[in-house]
């Protein structure tokens, strides 16, 4: 009898390479079945990964515009390796670009949109419905737009009546910026919103997004990409892959860094995280999504090299995949953030601590929820280098 055919799915996959300044390209071969992937060198031909057990890897994270770490090289996906990959994950992972408005942004808050959005009972917040409905966030970011990036951005409306008072709207205050993805994901934002003009969505849709949240036609509370071309344009515009970076809102004062690192991420458990430290007085100012590169792990981790026995798995963990990265502010932020998150080793947090974030969430040392700032003088400069250099 012969033997089932092993499935597998093809990408094509880009590598910045530092040392020759240029993009080398491969194809990753992932088979689910036990989660092994192989690579070949498109440009030499020939293998350069052999088959090999990747167990931060899965299915779910393979999309066309993902960031994925094989054995700490990022690869950026850019396209399907083959026509079979296409036919099958193609209608599964269509893409759509989401932006909370100012206007929502300000009435719910960025830790109702994010918090209770995603983890209390209270039904109703907009990331609530996004997550409910079956869509994966697989960007987001917290961005201030300029007057010229939102002509841009809103380009086909120009010499419209309304052009103007939509710029100004779209400038008065920051907008949460999201990169969705599920099958028919454009046409199912877009039926989760409602009409354009609130007062219709009323009417017609009563229990939509714009209708819930909105006042008018042009503060609706969200907008939503109409169309494929619409998708991907607005993706890269505000998740630019060419060097370019929109600017977040990060405030640079009276703060600390924290990190819900990827295992905690990949656990669904950012929402709770944020959730407790919100309820603990502290303000989450700037937020973004982020894949480390190895060698940014070891420069965070740098002060842990030759005094933490477990220093290279940690760098391992936090290169693993995609973490966020959160300007956390308040009154001496880096002490009082960093007893919050409490010992590193979850087990001494238990008994020490018991409802620090570490205590209530992580699992060992190594995979213990939440990177914070040791040092108070670090809780700025930790800041900075991700909110000012990393994400330009």
């Amino acid at each position: 009898m012969q033997a089932e055919t092993e499935v597998r799915y093809c990408f094509r996959g880009d590598w910045y390479d530092p040392n020759a300044a240029l993009i080398r390209e491969y194809y990753l071969i992932f088979f689910p079945k036990d989660s092994t992937a192989e690579m070949y060198d498109i440009k030499n031909k020939r293998t350069f990964l052999k088959r090999s057990k990747v167990d931060s890897l899965s299915l779910e994270d393979l999309h066309l515009g993902a960031l994925i770490n094989i054995y700490s090289r990022e690869l950026k996906i850019v396209d399907y390796g083959d026509s079979f990959t296409a036919s099958q994950l193609g209608p599964t992972k269509e893409r759509t670009y989401a932006m909370i408005k100012p206007d929502a942004f300000s009435k719910l808050g960025i830790l109702q949109l994010l918090v209770y959005g995603l983890y209390n009972s209270k039904r109703g917040e907009i990331v609530d419905i996004i997550v409910a409905d079956g869509f994966k966030i697989c960007n987001l970011k917290s961005i201030q737009l300029s007057r010229k990036e939102a002509a841009e951005f809103y380009s086909e409306h120009e010499g419209k009546h309304f052009f103007n008072t939509l710029l100004d709207f779209m400038t008065s205050g920051p907008v949460l910026g999201m990169e969705l993805m599920r099958s028919n994901a454009i046409k199912r934002w877009r039926e989760l919103l409602g009409p354009t003009n609130s007062s219709k969505a009323r009417q017609e849709a009563p229990n939509s997004i714009r209708a819930r949240y909105g006042t008018d036609g042009t503060q609706n509370a969200c907008h939503g990409s109409d169309s494929t071309d619409s998708a991907a344009r607005e993706i890269e515009f505000i998740f630019p892959t060419n060097g370019g970076r929109r600017r977040n809102t990060a405030k640079f004062t009276e703060c600390t860094l924290a990190i819900v690192k990827p295992r905690a991420v990949a656990e669904k458990l950012t929402g709770k995280i944020l959730r407790s430290i919100s309820d603990q007085g502290f303000e989450i100012s700037s937020l973004y999504m982020c894949t480390l590169e190895r060698a940014n792990a070891e420069e965070l981790l740098q002060i842990y090299k030759g005094v933490v026995a477990e220093y290279t798995e940690m760098v391992s963990e936090f290169s693993s995949g995609p973490c966020i990265a959160i300007e956390i502010r308040g009154n001496n932020a880096p002490q009082n953030f960093r007893e919050f998150c409490g010992p590193a080793d979850p087990e001494i947090a238990r008994q020490l601590r018991p409802n620090s974030l570490r205590a209530r969430f992580g699992k060992d040392k190594i995979r213990n929820a939440v990177h914070c700032s040791d040092l108070p003088d670090d809780g700025l400069l930790e800041v900075e280098y991700f909110f000012k250099i990393l994400d330009n």
